[in-house]
């Protein structure tokens, strides 16, 4: 059964006071999610496993640190994930650039010297597969994940935007986001990263 807000925020507070159980119940429920993310990045199946493993590896030693006041515990995962991805993105670059660099002194290639426009290169190419994937959803589920996550209202606040039951948006949301994990490895693979497997 897939955590909802509530669920995932229970879940780190047991991970802060050490529940192996909680944390292996997390990792089950967003690796998929989070391997997504890194291959979104790096469009490379071993250095995303390494980022997701460094990721959980972050969220057992600062889970104490998550505030669900200020979010939902999936967006904070996310968004390390994406920093831990883009990190080793501009690692990898940096040493390839100082090579280059070696080899024809005088020239560099400065492409990645800037974080924003990393980031807005890399959010712009992730936004655009994202916006493709959803626009293959039903509209149902497009409009349930639009309101959950881009528009960042709780459930029952969908639902009652939707007139629905909470579990029925729940239900959407779920096989939404399913279907667009599907989509998206499809979307990673036509761009050239190998099959993900998830």
């Amino acid at each position: 059964m897939d955590a909802g807000p509530a669920e995932e925020t229970r879940l780190l507070e047991q991970i802060a006071n050490g529940d192996r159980a909680s944390f292996d119940a997390l990792y089950s429920q967003m690796h998929g999610l989070l391997f997504t993310v890194a291959m979104g990045v790096l469009n490379n199946r071993e250095a995303a496993q390494d980022v997701v493993q460094d990721v959980f590896v972050l969220v057992w030693d600062r889970a104490a640190a998550f505030d669900g006041a200020k979010g939902k515990a999936s967006t904070w995962l996310v968004a390390l994930t994406r920093n831990k991805s883009i990190d080793r993105l501009r690692s990898v670059n940096r040493r390839a650039r100082l090579n280059s660099e070696f080899e024809e002194e005088g020239k560099t290639d400065t492409r990645f010297d800037d974080r924003d426009s990393l980031q807005d290169a890399i959010a712009a190419e992730r936004a655009a597969i994202i916006r493709a994937a959803i626009a293959k959803l039903n509209a149902d589920q497009q409009a349930a994940i639009q309101l959950a996550f881009f528009d960042d209202m709780p459930y029952p606040s969908v639902a009652k935007k939707l007139a629905l039951p909470v579990g029925t948006v729940k239900a959407r949301i779920r096989r939404g986001m399913k279907k667009l994990q599907d989509l998206l490895s499809v979307e990673l693979v036509a761009l050239g990263a190998p099959s993900m497997g998830i």
